[in-house]
């Protein structure tokens, strides 16, 4: 059986000390729930978060890194540093790092590889603007980014990844794709992945979906054959998290 997953992705959002103190308030609610939690807090918060969360199956991730070992790329951390740091989760792919800060396709195939090589659980995301939808190009869309990031990849590395879909249109505007919308990419993902592996892997990589779940429309989402959770943005800087969480 796939995994129930609820990721809370903080962007820049909160100091260390913020950081602390909303983990204090919210961890035994968020580390009593029947599903697998994450937090991808902002890189300098991660100790801090992996302190409060110690006693917890609480999962700290950071929210991007490179994938060279070492060298002279500034402003960048590698999966080792991540590792000490704590963290044993890596966000992968987001909409923001595309579009914001370039990052290619091949980019993100080259992070996927070195984060299962350094055992790092990768939450990968894909998504599609509004201009893809409106064209009616989203499953096509969604399949090429699919089958990008994958590719080189084993079906025993495949299996320890999680598959988050973000309709870009829905991330932080407040608007939420349907059920029926969101099933059907997060079923599109499923079968693509189903045609790259088969079904004994597809069948048990957790498909999320990433556009402005909250506590309100938590129940319905997940309630789709193909979602078996959220990356949440925003709700997750606030006690809301543990209330979807525990949905």
């Amino acid at each position: 059986m796939r995994s129930r997953v609820i990721a809370g992705n903080w962007k820049m959002n909160k100091t260390p000390a913020e950081t602390r103190e909303f983990l204090e308030s919210v961890k035994e609610r968020i580390s009593r729930a029947d599903a697998r939690v994450f937090v991808f807090p902002p890189l300098i918060c991660i100790p801090e978060a992996v302190e409060v969360l110690k006693d917890t199956d609480v999962c700290v991730g950071a929210q991007n890194f490179y994938y060279e070992e070492k060298g002279a790329f500034t402003g960048e951390v590698s999966a080792d540093m991540l590792i000490c740091a704590g963290a044993k989760a890596v966000i992968i792919g987001h909409s923001e790092r595309r579009d914001i800060f370039g990052e290619s396709d091949e980019l993100i195939n080259l992070k996927l590889k070195k984060a299962v090589e350094k055992g790092l659980i990768p939450i990968l995301c894909c998504g599609e603007s509004l201009e893809i939808r409106e064209a009616g190009t989203a499953a096509a869309h969604i399949e090429r980014q699919i089958k990008s990031a994958f590719d080189g990849i084993s079906a025993k590395d495949a299996a320890k990844c999680i598959v988050a879909y973000e309709p870009i249109w829905a991330i932080g505007t407040g608007k939420t794709a349907t059920s029926d919308q969101a099933q059907e990419i997060c079923a599109c993902v499923r079968e693509t992945l189903k045609s790259i592996y088969g079904g004994s892997v597809s069948d048990v990589i957790p498909v999320l979906y990433g556009g402005s779940m909250n506590a309100g429309n938590a129940a319905e989402l997940v309630a789709c054959e193909d979602i078996d959770g959220g990356l949440i943005g925003s709700a997750s800087l606030k006690e809301e998290f543990a209330d979807i969480v525990n949905v």
